[in-house]
């Protein structure tokens, strides 16, 4: 093979085990030494356990050998996020109040998934403190970077995930998305991130809006773990019922007479920076070129999604908070102790109504939708931000961020790199929105973009 293994996608990682052309063990191996080459400066990937995964290695490595592999993913390397419980492995949830703490002692479904398919567990992944920044500045774990410039953030709060990917450090990770924790870092980082419709991918505590995503470098390898991830757990009551859909097997697709509506503004009506609407704009064109009707939209959403849901973000976080020992409260950021300390402005009252403006811009932006198979915007109105810096946008200024309504209103949405801004060289995301259920169309209308697109992807070094 004239490609390192690491590489490799997960895709070609199985095709060449089947074919005994490469072994799992080469493979974790070429994947860990390029771990301990790149994460130093990226500070992306931790919980490291070389042993553990070579050794899983030898056994994925024994079970293709005798033509019986575990499942969908034998001995492909794989990455959880420090917000997902795997048995081994502490989870801080990016917090350095936490730090010391014990091994989970449980997998998480999502984690679960993986470990049936066969996927080699070999690291978590870092984030943002309670995983409520757009940022990969944390406590725990320091800054972690963009690899395609060190100086820019990965974006959050599935930093390490994207960080990680982007960087060739393994195919495929599993993040987590609350607000587009897995679409804003894969947008960032030029990888493609999938939160499906909410309760495809069971999950633990069970959420209406948090859901696990995959994170990878192609759609076809999304497809794939998508298709393990989506097996049922009772654990998750929300999850939905069993579906047989085998996604990577069903990626082609006929974009004729396919109804997208085109967003560019943001929540309250402001433009993306010009390279970003730039390269929005050629993917539209792109999807009308192969036969699809596009259609310009304004802004869905008609006022800042952050200011309607904020109060409902700072209860999480301030209950999360609340759980901690006194002592520990000491190591949590100045920005969120100042940020918890707003709790007591509120009352009931004002609790109530932001849940019911809530409910009617979600009933308003699914009235919106309802022309349309499919929403196309940007994940983020920038190309990059420091990689030091909290958050993209300055206090005071809007929301900058395409991707917290689908949270709330449970659609499923991803992101795909459609370019590069040429001020800076970084990766531009599009974001694809398809209606309840339609997982399976998303990662269609994905795939379609992925060979429509006018550019290959020089990963970075």
């Amino acid at each position: 093979m004239t490609q390192d293994p690491f590489e490799l996608t997960a895709t070609q990682m199985l095709r060449a085990y089947a074919g005994r052309q490469l072994s799992p063990v080469v493979v974790m191996a070429s994947v860990l030494e390029r771990v301990d080459k790149v994460n130093p400066a990226l500070n992306a990937l931790v919980f490291i356990d070389p042993e553990a995964a070579l050794a899983e290695a030898r056994a994925s490595e024994a079970r293709w050998a005798q033509g019986r592999p575990k499942g969908l993913l034998d001995g492909v390397p794989i990455t959880i996020k420090d917000s997902i419980a795997e048995a081994s492995r502490p989870m801080l949830r990016g917090l350095k109040a936490n730090a010391g703490g014990k091994p989970s002692g449980y997998d998480a479904p999502p984690t679960a998934r993986v470990k049936e398919a066969g996927a080699i567990v070999f690291a978590k992944t870092t984030m943002p403190d309670f995983g409520l920044l757009a940022s990969g500045v944390s406590s725990a774990y320091g800054v972690t970077r963009n690899p395609w410039n060190l100086a820019f953030n990965p974006g959050g709060s599935s930093s390490g995930a994207s960080a990680s990917i982007a960087a060739r450090c393994g195919p495929l990770a599993v993040g987590s998305d609350i607000g587009g924790s897995v679409r804003i870092p894969a947008g960032l980082c030029g990888l493609v991130g999938f939160k499906p419709t909410q309760g495809r991918i069971p999950h633990l505590p069970p959420s209406p809006v948090r859901s696990a995503g995959p994170i990878t470098r192609t759609v076809a390898d999304n497809a794939l773990l998508l298709t393990a991830l989506a097996e049922p757990d009772r654990r998750d009551y929300g999850s939905l019922p069993p579906d047989p859909t085998r996604y990577h097997e069903r990626l082609d697709r006929d974009l004729k007479g396919v109804r997208i509506g085109l967003i560019l503004e943001g929540d309250s009506g402001q433009p993306p920076e010009p390279a970003v609407a730039e390269a929005i704009e050629r993917a539209a064109a792109q999807f009308a070129a192969a036969g699809a009707h596009v259609a310009r939209l304004p802004s869905v959403v008609g006022a800042d999604f952050m200011e309607i849901v904020g109060v409902l973000f700072l209860i999480r976080g301030y209950n999360e908070f609340s759980r901690l020992p006194q002592a520990a409260k000491a190591f949590v950021p100045d920005h969120f102790s100042a940020w918890f300390d707003k709790i007591g402005g509120y009352s009931a009252i004002d609790v109530g109504a932001s849940m019911d403006r809530l409910e009617a811009t979600k009933a308003r932006v699914l009235g919106q939708m309802a022309e349309y198979d499919y929403l196309i915007s940007p994940v983020s109105a920038f190309s990059a931000f420091p990689a030091e810096a909290l958050q993209a946008s300055k206090p005071g200024e809007p929301n900058t961020l395409y991707t917290p309504v689908w949270n709330q209103t449970g659609n499923p949405a991803i992101s795909v790199n459609c370019g590069f801004d040429p001020g800076n060289g970084m990766p531009i995301g599009l974001q694809i929105v398809g209606h309840h259920y339609d997982d399976l169309g998303v990662l269609q209308m994905a795939a379609a973009y992925e060979r429509l697109r006018d550019f290959e992807t020089a990963w970075p070094d």
